[in-house]
């Protein structure tokens, strides 16, 4: 068996590995997932009036549009925070020492982790996304292009992350200092575009939230998805995403390599 076929086999029985847990264990998902719709729900009925009167908007629906896409980015966040207690249990469980002296591809661990955690994160942005609908967001503009765009740029930022996720459950010694570490998952996208306009932010702030990942991610999602203008935000999210994919990447291996566990 060539060395590709054997990656491509060992990877997909991690990955079905991974999946089983989460079905056996879906506390964790479905805590996650509980962050981003509980604050779309907050955001719509308790302050939507008030924020769509601010941003010039006639009515809530105006804000529920606004809303939605930065809250689809902050699921992804979320989610990969599962992705990096998964990979702090298996390192500190013993797991993986038992994998060190099997014949399977070495990386086909990682792997399994981060497909897993991608089409977990396209489901929780699906439920989500259901979600806005259900409550008033509509996207009649855009076209089945647009929408593959849209679509494209969730699975690359999900990817990114969930390197980044990786390395972080790597570098922690347990559950829980996973989860810690990986806060600024869910504390980043509460200080970007998410919620208000960058330039309704104080001055001092607004280059943090304008140039940090998820604002320029959001604001190419609106322009995909409401026809707003995307400027110079589209190479952004790319670099970001395709920059952060290759630092986690790299950050992950060379810690998994090296991690006597």
């Amino acid at each position: 068996m060539s060395t590709l076929a054997l990656a491509v086999r060992d990877s997909t029985t991690m990955l079905r590995r991974n999946l089983l847990h989460a079905r056996r264990y879906p506390s964790l998902t479905l805590n996650l997932l509980l962050t981003p719709v509980m604050l779309l729900l907050l955001f719509v009925y308790i302050f939507g009036d008030v924020m769509s009167a601010g941003m010039g908007g006639a009515d809530r629906s105006a804000y529920i549009a606004y809303l939605v896409p930065g809250v689809l980015l902050m699921t992804i966040g979320s989610t990969t925070i599962g992705t990096a207690v998964s990979v702090s249990m298996d390192m500190s469980e013993g797991i993986i020492a038992r994998f060190r002296t099997m014949a399977i591809h070495r990386g086909s661990v990682l792997i399994g982790h981060v497909i897993g955690s991608v089409l977990q994160s396209v489901a929780s942005v699906v439920l989500v996304g259901a979600v806005g609908v259900a409550i008033g967001f509509r996207s009649t503009d855009a076209t089945a292009l647009e929408w593959l765009a849209a679509f494209g740029l969730l699975v690359l930022f999900a990817l990114a992350l969930t390197w980044i996720a990786v390395g972080m459950g790597l570098i922690s010694p347990n559950a829980e200092a996973a989860s810690n570490n990986a806060l600024p998952l869910i504390l980043l996208p509460l200080l970007s575009s998410a919620f208000v306009p960058v330039d309704g932010m104080p001055g001092w702030f607004q280059p943090i939230a304008e140039y940090q990942p998820f604002t320029p991610a959001i604001e190419t999602l609106r322009g995909l998805l409401l026809g707003t203008e995307i400027g110079h935000n589209g190479w952004l999210a790319m670099a970001w995403c395709l920059g952060l994919a290759v630092l986690g990447y790299f950050w992950s291996a060379a810690k998994f390599n090296r991690d006597p566990r």
